[in-house]
């Protein structure tokens, strides 16, 4: 049988795990395929650091135009990274005909009608299950596995290393500036972090998982994104102390036809299956009419999950051409037009408990005038702790509110924060109960 011939454009740390398994695994690859899955070119503009992978039978040259011009090669892999030029090479590979497999998330989420659409013209085939959660095989699992269902919500921790720090908070008590150092150092964050730990990189993958689930599109800079900058050791304790974890959670759901599409900080219950999730593990938790939660755990990134993932896309790809469908299945598993854009429920009209801590002044009377502006704003508090000072500086209350409206949250909040007493912003995380088993509607 013909060989599936495959070109790599991106030769760094995943397009390395891609070649290892390519090169090492090749009889696994063709028992599971039905036909040999050769390697036959890498393009990338630093071929002289030695990855550890033997290259003596791939071909190697710093232009993509070698793997777009080859008429042997039937997929290219885009692993490049960001949109341009990552976006032209894409759209010159579908044109000449050949698949494409990809892990660029950035690209799929603001970029990736365009390019579905003009595979479906050409009939060739775009594989992106390496784009969200590394070697969790969540695009199969939602347009495939979960394909009767009708997804109501989703909720997942989606970015390794946000994760990681918010982890490495929890277990060792750490503040926020020495656990990213750590992720640094660890390889888990890069030298500029700015894209995880301000959840854009976890809103590229959200708008790619809201295709999946419910057919309709989410622009990434449409998906309300909060970071974990401002999350300290205190706010660990005490939501520890309250019985809750701090996860950077990516949220979707779906009600009378309008959807929520956000990523922040949130504090959900240690009970929860999603609070357990360590280190830079992922985890997308989702809840269906007919199946209810299902969860899948795994590596969200690195060399070899994220590899893996790519290779499956190949692997599907072989089995398909064997068919002779070589695009059999829509993109992201929706028959008919293209994704419309979704009518997204405004932020200020969420409805969520909130955890908030106010640093102030030790001075009578700061706790009832408080809670005086938050009755004003119609917000009613749960519970509240106040510690004593222990050394100079500000003391600080903690308020639990029970359900309240962002946009009312939000304006007592600025009314607090101009305060004489305020020392600073006040600080707050949403709570999401709605993640937990037992508020999921019966089917």
């Amino acid at each position: 049988m013909e060989a599936l011939h495959v070109g790599l454009a991106g030769f760094g740390t995943v397009g390395t795990g891609v070649a290892k398994i390519l090169l090492e695994e090749a009889a696994w690859l063709e028992r599971r395929s039905g036909r040999q899955v050769r390697l036959k070119r890498i393009a990338d503009l630093d071929l002289e650091r030695d990855r550890g992978v033997r290259l003596d039978e791939v071909q190697t040259s710093a232009r993509v135009e070698d793997i777009l011009e080859d008429p042997e090669i039937r997929v290219m892999i885009e692993l490049i990274g960001g949109i341009e030029p990552a976006k032209s090479f894409v759209l010159e590979a579908i044109a000449a005909g050949k698949h494409v497999v990809t892990a660029n998330k950035a690209l799929l989420a603001s970029h990736g009608t365009e390019l579905f659409q003009a595979a479906e013209a050409k009939g060739v085939q775009i594989g992106f299950e390496a784009s969200v959660a590394g070697g969790i095989p969540i695009v199969r699992s939602l347009r495939e596995g979960l394909a009767a269902d009708q997804i109501h919500s989703i909720a997942g921790i989606i970015n390794g290393t946000a994760n990681y720090i918010l982890s490495t908070m929890t277990e060792q008590g750490l503040e926020f500036p020495e656990c990213l150092q750590q992720a640094q150092e660890k390889g888990y964050a890069e030298a500029d972090p700015s894209l995880d730990i301000e959840g854009q990189d976890t809103a590229h993958k959200l708008a790619i998982l809201i295709g999946l689930a419910y057919g309709v599109q989410v622009k990434p800079d449409a998906i309300f994104t909060e970071g974990i900058q401002r999350i300290t050791g205190m706010d660990i304790r005490y939501a520890r102390d309250l019985g809750y974890r701090i996860k950077l959670l990516a949220l979707s759901k779906i009600q009378d036809g309008e959807f929520e599409a956000r990523v922040h900080p949130t504090m959900i219950s240690q009970s929860h299956l999603l609070a357990s999730v360590g280190q830079a593990f992922n985890a997308v938790y989702a809840a269906g009419r007919s199946t209810g939660p299902v969860m899948f755990y795994g590596k969200g990134a690195g060399m070899m999950p994220t590899g893996s993932a790519v290779v499956s896309d190949l692997v599907s790809l072989a089995r398909m051409m064997d068919q002779g469908k070589a695009n059999d299945l829509p993109s992201l598993g929706f028959y008919g037009k293209f994704p419309q854009d979704a009518r997204l429920r405004p932020m200020e009209e969420l409805v969520s408990k909130y955890y908030m801590r106010f640093p102030v002044v030790d001075r009578p009377g700061v706790l009832s005038k408080i809670s005086g502006i938050l009755g004003e704003h119609g917000i009613s508090i749960h519970s509240v702790i106040q510690k004593g000072r222990q050394e100079a500086g500000p003391v600080h209350i903690i308020m639990l509110t029970h359900e309240a409206r962002e946009r009312d949250v939000q304006h007592a909040l600025e009314v607090i924060d101009l305060l004489e007493v305020a020392l600073d912003k006040c600080l707050f995380i949403r709570i999401e109960d709605s993640v937990d088993p037992s508020h999921i509607e019966p089917a």
